[in-house]
């Protein structure tokens, strides 16, 4: 864990989110930094820690997530690990994209994300997301 002047606990795509997932979204999200990109409030010692860090805090966000919401929600995260790591594997863009359209429509489906649209409150979310895996 990074002390506590070190961290930076400021939401990326909660804000997006009904509050009931902000928690258990942000928690995926830590765990998508430790695999591709700057930690917001961990400091592992080295890229196997970081991994198991990073898996440790799907499962936990997950769970944090069905506790607060629905089956949907959780399928829902679980496809966007799914693209982004693919994403993340292909060398491809679009990662902050997905985040923020899946959060902006969580827990409504797959579906429900080609109605997403953006707004100025994902301009800000992509550019803080930019800053940690840009």
């Amino acid at each position: 864990m990074r002390l506590s002047g070190d961290r930076e606990e400021e939401p990326v795509f909660s804000p997006l989110a009904e509050e009931r997932y902000a928690l258990g979204l942000e928690t995926i999200y830590e765990g998508y930094l430790l695999h591709y990109g700057t930690p917001r409030l961990f400091a592992p010692a080295d890229d196997d820690t970081a991994l198991l860090l990073g898996d440790y805090l799907y499962a936990h966000g997950l769970v944090r997530v069905a506790e607060a919401g629905t089956v949907e929600a959780v399928a829902d995260l679980a496809a966007l690990i799914s693209r982004c790591a693919q994403l993340r594997a292909d060398g491809l863009p679009g990662d902050g994209e997905e985040w923020a359209a899946t959060a902006s429509t969580l827990g409504e489906g797959e579906d429900s994300r080609s109605a997403w649209s953006a707004g100025p409150e994902v301009a800000q979310a992509l550019q803080l997301h930019a800053r940690r895996v840009g």
